[in-house]
């Protein structure tokens, strides 16, 4: 893939981490920008897959009020958690 063809991809997934919800645009657009490009190939195209569900589910899961069900979302899940508030999470 050539370098604008991977810059489209990267703006394309920074619309959108655009999200309705601030609490969410904090989480996800700091961890694009800081973190998405060190994630191993299976774990960015998680993310990827995680921008399309609905800002509710997203928003419960970031939350920790629920966990993802399917193990790919839950990995992205904890992956975004502990790297953007390591602080705060709680396994």
């Amino acid at each position: 893939m050539s370098d604008t063809a991977d810059s489209i991809a990267f703006r394309r997934l920074k619309m959108q981490c655009r999200r309705g919800m601030l609490e969410l645009d904090v989480l996800l657009e700091p961890f694009l920008e800081e973190v998405y490009l060190t994630l191993a190939e299976e774990d960015q195209q998680r993310f990827s897959t995680l921008l399309a569900c609905e800002d509710q589910e997203l928003f419960e899961w970031f939350m920790q009020r629920e966990v993802p069900e399917d193990p790919d979302f839950a990995r992205i899940v904890e992956i975004i958690l502990t790297r953007v508030q390591p602080e705060n999470y709680r396994a």
